[in-house]
């Protein structure tokens, strides 16, 4: 008798502690994260240079994603890597242009950027809040330097369609279907040509200029937001933000420049294009990019 109660008393114990750590778990959630262990906890970041706020002579800076995980309480896990294109974001193992004191920076020694995204997601699913991609801009940098700058895009953007609609599935099937995937494109700096490097610019140069808007227009950004959409993301057109689509007739003055389109100044503002020739984001322009994320995401994540 005296056994079968003590047997009954410690099945009682058991199953008090059991109900304990149960309810422990509902209060305190899933350790590293705060709240209930549904909440969403990271962000991540992958892509090429863009992703992780490159700035010429200053490095990596904490860029649009540094923006957004402070606006959404995000921690950022930022997997990007200078330089990648939307093959090697694939393909190529580790990140051949690491850069220092990237914010939420991860190293990936062993396998590609894509894979160690998608591992981090899978092991972290159900506390992913938001996944970010920049990738593409390199996969076209080249034909600006091309005879035939417009059959070049055309050319690439089969193997940008192929290679992102491959990259977003993959980091959609890694994180869940609830988790929003926002694609990025890019300001159109080759409209800094106008006055880079030199001013007036040639009528060549001109030419150059007008055909990298329909580029982004009719060929890169709607093959982007077409791969985004098949994985249930969106594309936020960086190249309309910043006003590239805003007609060249249209003139401001901007110093040192003198009168300008306006389409044109807000590429030399954003970038350091017009400054330096060189494609990047300035710290106003990365903090714009953040702004069109951080409201997006509201978008996406309103009940």
């Amino acid at each position: 008798m005296r056994e079968r109660g003590s047997i009954r008393l410690r099945r009682a114990v058991v199953g008090l502690l059991a109900t304990g750590g149960l309810l422990a778990t509902m209060l305190l959630g899933t350790p590293g994260t705060s709240g209930a262990a549904s909440s969403p906890t990271y962000y991540v970041s992958v892509g090429d240079s863009y992703s992780v706020g490159y700035q010429p002579g200053l490095g990596a800076t904490s860029g649009y994603t540094g923006y957004v995980a402070k606006k959404t309480k995000l921690t950022l896990v930022n997997f990007g890597c200078g330089g990648a294109t939307t093959s090697s974001i694939i393909n190529t193992i580790g990140c051949p242009d690491v850069l220092p004191h990237t914010a939420g920076g991860v190293a990936y020694p062993t396998t590609t950027q894509a894979a160690a995204a998608e591992a981090f997601l899978s092991a972290h699913k159900g506390h992913i809040g938001l996944i970010t991609v920049s990738i593409g801009g390199n996969d076209v940098t080249s034909c600006a330097a091309g005879a035939s700058p417009i059959p070049c895009v055309a050319a690439a953007v089969s193997s940008i369609s192929t290679n992102v609609t491959a990259l977003a599935s993959g980091l959609r099937s890694a994180a869940g279907s609830k988790v929003p995937i926002i694609g990025l494109t890019y300001p159109d700096v080759i409209l800094g040509s106008y006055v880079y490097p030199t001013q007036p610019a040639p009528a060549s140069t001109i030419t150059l200029a007008k055909l990298s808007v329909t580029a982004f227009k009719s060929l890169i950004n709607p093959t982007l937001s077409k791969a985004y959409s098949q994985a249930g993301g969106v594309l936020v057109d960086v190249t309309a933000a910043t006003g590239a689509y805003t007609s060249l007739s249209r003139t401001v003055k901007l110093k040192p420049y003198g009168t300008i389109p306006v389409p044109v100044a807000s590429v030399c503002t954003l970038t350091w294009f017009c400054a330096k020739g060189n494609i990047h984001a300035t710290t106003k322009g990365y903090t714009l990019i953040g702004k069109l994320v951080a409201a997006r995401y509201a978008v996406m994540t309103k009940a």
